[in-house]
C-alpha cells in the first residue's frame, strides 16, 4: 500500500467522498470500472440487499473511519479485476443456495478477500521447502530469494488491518503464481506486472480454477519473510513462534498456476 501512503499518513481521515474521487481517477488510468463508494448509513441499508448483491449493483457500502473498510477501499483500487471476480463469484452461490447458506467456495472467496496474498514465484525449489513447512530453509535460509525470486503481495483487507498491530504473527490464506526465471519482482515494472496478476487471478476464479475450496489456499506466515517480524533473523524464532506451524498429515497444496 505504499502508493497511499499520503492518503493513510494525512491529518485527516480519507472521506467516502474522497474515495470516491480516487475510484473515479483510477478508472480513467487503467479503463476497468469499479462499483462506486458510498457511505453506509440506514438508508442504504434499508434496501434489504446482501453485500456482495449491493456491489454487484454498483455500490460499495463504505463505513466513514473505518479502517476495515478504508483499507477494502484501497484494495479495491489496486486489485480491481479479482475483486470484480470474487464478488461475481460469491453472488453466483448467493442466487444458488440463498444468503443464509454458505458453500465451500463461498468460504474460500472470503477466506482470500479477508486474510489473502498472492505469492510470486520463480524458484520451484523454494514450493518445495514451502510443501514440506520447512520454515527455516524457506525464510532463514533462502533469505536472500524474498523480493527476487519470490514476492509478497497482500490482499485481504482484513489482513491490513492486522498488520497495524506489529506485534501480531500473521499467516496470509495465499494462491501462487509461478513465473519464468528472468523474472524479477520490482525492478521491471510493478504496475504491469500488478495488472499482468489481476487479470490472471481473475480469470482463474472466473474460470473456477481456484477458489472452489478452502483447501486451495496454502497459509504463509508473513512473520517469517525477512524484515516482517523483529526476529525473523533468529533460528529460534521458527521453532517457538505458534505460527509455524508443521505440515498436517496428509495435507497437499495444488500446483501453483502460471503467470
Amino acid at each position: 500500500m505504499s502508493d497511499f501512503a499520503a492518503l493513510l499518513e494525512g491529518p485527516d481521515w480519507p472521506a467516502v467522498a474522497v474515495l470516491d474521487r480516487l475510484r473515479a481517477a483510477a478508472e480513467l488510468a487503467d479503463a476497468v470500472v469499479r462499483p462506486a463508494f458510498v457511505a453506509q448509513s440506514p438508508a442504504l441499508l434499508a434496501d434489504g440487499q446482501h453485500y456482495e448483491e449491493r456491489i454487484r449493483g454498483g455500490r460499495i457500502a463504505t463505513r466513514e473511519g473505518n479502517w476495515h473498510d478504508l483499507l477494502n477501499a484501497l484494495v479495491w483500487l489496486r486489485w480491481p479485476r479479482i475483486k470484480h471476480a470474487l464478488n461475481v463469484a460469491q453472488c453466483a452461490d448467493i442466487a444458488r443456495v440463498g444468503p443464509r447458506q454458505r458453500t465451500r467456495a463461498q468460504c474460500a472467496l472470503t477466506h482470500f478477500d479477508e486474510a489473502g496474498a498472492i505469492v510470486v514465484c520463480s524458484d520451484p525449489g523454494l514450493i518445495e521447502l514451502w510443501d514440506r513447512h520447512d520454515w527455516q530453509s524457506l525464510f532463514l535460509g533462502e533469505r536472500a530469494a524474498w523480493g527476487s525470486r519470490i514476492a509478497v503481495h497482500v490482499f485481504g483487507h482484513a489482513l491490513l488491518e492486522l498488520a497495524l498491530q506489529p506485534q501480531r504473527y500473521l499467516v496470509a490464506k495465499t494462491l501462487v503464481l509461478m513465473v519464468d526465471d528472468d523474472w524479477h519482482a520490482e525492478r521491471d515494472d510493478p504496475d504491469r506486472l500488478r495488472s499482468a496478476i489481476d487479470a490472471c487471478i481473475a480469470g482463474l476464479i472466473a474460470d473456477a480454477q481456484v477458489l472452489t475450496d478452502p483447501q486451495q489456499l496454502r497459509p504463509l506466515p508473513l512473520s517469517g519473510i525477512p524484515g516482517w517480524h523483529a526476529d525473523s533473523g533468529s533460528a529460534s524464532f521458527y521453532d517457538d513462534a505458534p505460527c509455524f506451524r508443521p505440515l498436517r498429515a496428509g495435507r497437499r497444496y495444488p500446483s501453483p498456476a502460471k503467470l
